[in-house]
């Protein structure tokens, strides 16, 4: 009697076992995904920074709830970092379901850490999304590298990004605007107190850092490959004594910081500071049409060239909603939702779809669109500069707080 208990026990187990696997999620049955998300909440981590995107997030959470039954709670950073560590903590509690990060916006150092530790949902589920067949694969490599590392489908692209400057032209001359990292240095040995960049590890700070790195390496191509500890001190010098001679003439000489690009938004509206940079180059029409900047604000760009990339959202491996999620990211990449992303009084985040894929409706959608007065045409934008390994970054940050941090 015992023996055949067991046995019955653990044919159970097995038959369990195998439902269990058979009703796992299927990216390939996109009706079971649908199915399988409805009722299920999506804790969608994303920087909470900006009240324009966090509009945009709350709009998207109630398309889904309305179309799919799914809710969206936006979970709102500061720093990504720290959703790439919860799920890392859970993975080393052996917490392999049940995660509590089911989505999050995310690329560069980030995405490659996932990556490295093994907190990915996989394989490829990206390039299954029914809207995928739209994006702009061809002509944007950045949807398939992401700061040089192979996506390989692990992770979605939600948007384009590309460093651009802005200036009160009520205030500055465009005539007086720097052309280069260098031209800005002596820019602001000109205006000193006029210019700063908020402090790394802030995204748009670091940016700011490898912009000028970039343009200060001559072989460019070594930042292609992760940081050599042998020859990273010597690679970094010309952006260490730009950094010396710069900080003394930036806003309160260094001694303080934006806190982020809302903060230095605001400070450019206060007329505090005459030059700031945002990755989005329609960020200043979206913020002179929900009454952020004066309508005199105007873009610029580094003729030589300014950094660029893509950011992404991605699942991770033990997320509890996998097919919410699938539905979200595929939702944010429709057109109906690019469309609104682009739009400057909504965000003016640039679309990743290949217009010429998108159906004569969508594509005269997307024509018809006021980019704004403070948008520079596409043509306008130069070229767009590689972004370094992320092995760059995160040593450029740590060298910087070393250096630079301790007297904030």
């Amino acid at each position: 009697m015992i023996r055949q208990a067991a046995r019955w026990i653990a044919a159970t187990m097995l038959v369990l076992g195998l439902a269990g696997r058979a009703a796992a999620t299927d990216v390939n049955d996109w009706d079971s995904v649908v199915a399988e998300a409805k009722g299920q909440t999506v804790y969608f981590n994303a920087w909470g920074g900006s009240e324009n995107i966090n509009a945009y997030i709350r709009w998207a959470g109630e398309e889904m709830k309305a179309r799919y039954g799914v809710t969206v709670v936006h979970v709102k950073l500061d720093d990504t970092a720290k959703a790439i560590a919860t799920v890392l903590a859970e993975k080393s509690a052996g917490q392999n379901e049940g995660g509590s990060v089911d989505l999050v916006w995310i690329n560069g150092e980030n995405f490659a850490a996932m990556k490295r530790e093994g907190l990915l949902y996989g394989p490829d589920w990206a390039t299954k999304l029914p809207n995928w067949r739209y994006v702009d694969r061809e002509n944007m490599p950045t949807v398939l590298k992401d700061f040089t590392i192979p996506t390989d489908g692990l992770e979605s692209p939600w948007g384009g990004a590309k460093l651009v400057f802005f200036y009160d032209s009520a205030r500055t001359e465009a005539s007086e605007l720097p052309r280069s990292a260098a031209d800005l240095l002596k820019w602001a040995g000109a205006h000193p107190g006029r210019f700063s960049y908020p402090q790394p590890p802030d995204f748009t700070g670091s940016s700011f850092l490898k912009q000028v790195l970039i343009e200060l390496t001559a072989d460019k191509a070594r930042l292609q490959r992760p940081a050599d500890d042998a020859t990273f001190e010597a690679a970094v010098a010309p952006l260490i004594a730009y950094l010396d001679r710069l900080t003394p003439l930036l806003w309160r000489k260094g001694k303080a910081y934006p806190q982020n690009y809302p903060d230095m938004k605001q400070k450019l509206a206060d007329g505090e500071l005459d030059i700031i940079f945002a990755f989005n180059p329609a960020e200043a029409s979206s913020a002179i049409a929900n009454g952020e900047l004066p309508d005199t604000v105007r873009s610029f760009v580094f003729p030589g060239g300014t950094l660029g990339n893509t950011h992404f959202v991605a699942i991770p491996y033990n997320a509890q909603a996998k097919a919410g999620a699938l539905l979200l990211a595929d939702f944010l990449l429709s057109p109906e939702a690019q469309l609104r992303k682009q739009d400057p009084k909504i965000w003016g985040d640039p679309t990743v779809l290949s217009l010429a894929k998108l159906a004569a409706a969508d594509r005269d959608a997307f024509a018809r669109l006021d980019l704004g007065v403070a948008t520079l045409a596409p043509e306008a934008l130069g070229p767009m500069l590689d972004e370094p390994h992320p092995d760059w970054m995160t040593r450029i940050e740590t060298e910087w707080i070393r250096r630079y941090g301790a007297a904030n």
